[in-house]
């Protein structure tokens, strides 16, 4: 049987989730994650409050790869939200770098929730062993290449918004 989630882990689990609908919805609705909308600012809190509870929660001492991933996940997104569009050396890339931040930031937030999934679920008998079980490793092989293609769309969708625009 896995592991019991402690008070913080199932707070952090329901925090998790803020981010995912946020950033589900802000992909369905305009391909990407905008800060500026009401579901792009609750996906960067909820991506902020999920990162800093998971700094309490730990089977070891010490950092390991999901906090590391989690600081990753935060200068991704914050990065694209904020500093981003307002380098003025990226010029006509500076769309694409945005949504490439926010993106990453959402690969990066689901790399440690598929592992967690995947090693708990079904309660009964999980999927898999840990983070070295080949179910993970081909479920976050999928997950980068769904990043991949989803990246590569939306740097298709702001190029002809961009050419719409010039016309």
């Amino acid at each position: 049987m896995p592991h019991p989630l402690s008070s913080l882990g199932i707070a952090h689990t329901l925090i998790s989730l803020i981010p995912l609908v946020a950033g589900l919805h802000g992909f369905a609705r305009w391909r990407r994650i905008e800060p500026s909308t009401r579901s792009g600012q609750v996906y960067l809190a909820g991506l902020a409050l999920s990162v800093f509870t998971a700094f309490g929660l730990s089977s070891v001492t010490g950092i390991n790869p999901g906090h590391v991933l989690g600081v990753l996940a935060l200068l991704a997104a914050f990065g694209g939200a904020w500093v981003a569009p307002r380098l003025g050396v990226l010029g006509r890339l500076r769309p694409y770098a945005q949504t490439f931040g926010l993106s990453f930031s959402f690969f990066l937030l689901l790399v440690p929730g598929i592992n967690e999934t995947l090693t708990r679920l079904p309660i009964t008998h999980p999927l898999a062993t840990g983070p070295d079980d080949p179910v993970v490793k081909a479920a976050l092989l999928g997950w980068l290449l769904v990043f991949a293609v989803g990246f590569a769309l939306q740097g298709l969708a702001i190029r002809a918004e961009n050419r719409a625009g010039s016309r």
